[in-house]
This record gives C-alpha cells, structure tokens and sequence, in this order.
C-alpha cells in the first residue's frame, strides 16, 4: 500500500474515535488479525473497483468499519497512488487574528517594496562592444 500518509492518518483517527464512541465496533477495531495497511488496501481496491475517481467522507468510513467488522475478507493487491484527502481546517480565533496579521505585514513588505523599486534608479546600460548598424552598412 503506498497510499499517502495523510489518507492513512485521517483514517485511523477516525476509527479511534469510532472505537472510543462504540463499543460492538472497538471489539472488531481490536482484533489482532486486522490491521491499518490492509484496511487501506481494502479501501483502494474498492474504489478501484467501482470505477470512481472519489468518493465521501461516509463511503470511506464504511469500507473502513466493514473491512474490521469481516472476519473473512479480500484485502485485495496493493496498490500504489496518490490519494487527495478534503477536509476542513477549524481555526482558533488566536490562529485567525495571527493569520490577519501575518497577511497584513506581508502586503505592507510587498507593497513597500513595490515603491522602493519605483523610486531606485534604473540600472545603467551596460555598453558593448558591438558597434550598431546603420543605414549605410547594408
């Protein structure tokens, strides 16, 4: 499996919560026969599969807790890809206020250095030593 590790991580914390909050589930989350890799191996191989380019967050989930809850299941081969996770990032109003700030300083440096370059003189021609044609060399 060389899914990214993002995927994998986003999976896991998901079943440690499902695990936590339910506890038929954390039976099957435990078994010492299953495991992480396969889980997303499964899950690859079912989206292969169906032919999809994506899939939702509950789809995901589903194949998930069915791959633990089958005693007896396909894994399927491994498979490598990229795997694109969407989520949403939820701020701390301590992270928004430092985040408007660091984007207000770097449009004052980039604005500031937009007039430095407006004001500085232009760079003097370098003079060459090739002679420039006229008229009278055709």
């Amino acid at each position: 499996m060389k899914g990214t590790e993002h995927f994998k991580e986003t999976i896991k914390r998901y079943l440690d919560g499902r695990a936590q909050t339910d506890e038929l589930f954390a039976v099957s989350y435990a078994k010492e026969n299953k495991n992480l890799d396969d889980c997303i191996t499964f899950i690859l191989n079912q989206v292969k599969a169906s032919g999809c380019c994506g899939m939702t967050d509950d789809e995901v989930w589903s194949l998930a807790i069915h791959y633990y809850d089958e005693d007896n299941i396909d894994v399927g081969k491994s498979i490598s890809c990229g795997i694109v996770v969407n989520h949403k990032v939820e701020l701390t109003e301590e992270e928004k206020a430092q985040a408007r700030k660091d984007a207000i300083k770097a449009y004052q440096e980039e604005e500031m250095r937009k007039m430095q370059q407006r004001h500085s003189k232009p760079a003097a021609k370098t003079q060459t030593n090739q002679p420039e044609p006229s008229l009278f060399d055709f």
